[in-house]
């Protein structure tokens, strides 16, 4: 039992860090979206002709 009790602990010590490292997934996801958003309409911007020229 106090092997389970040991496991038990462990697992639960785990899922409580996975959080934290689910929210630097997170936000390092958020960048790349935001990078290839930004990229997208660079793209864009550069095959719609300027027109103010």
């Amino acid at each position: 039992m106090q092997t389970q009790h040991r496991a038990l602990d462990d697992k639960i010590i785990d899922l409580q860090s996975r959080p934290w490292q689910n929210q630097l997934l997170v936000q390092r996801l958020k960048k790349e979206k935001l990078r290839l958003k930004e990229a997208i309409e660079r793209l864009k911007d550069e095959m719609i002709p300027d027109l103010n020229a």
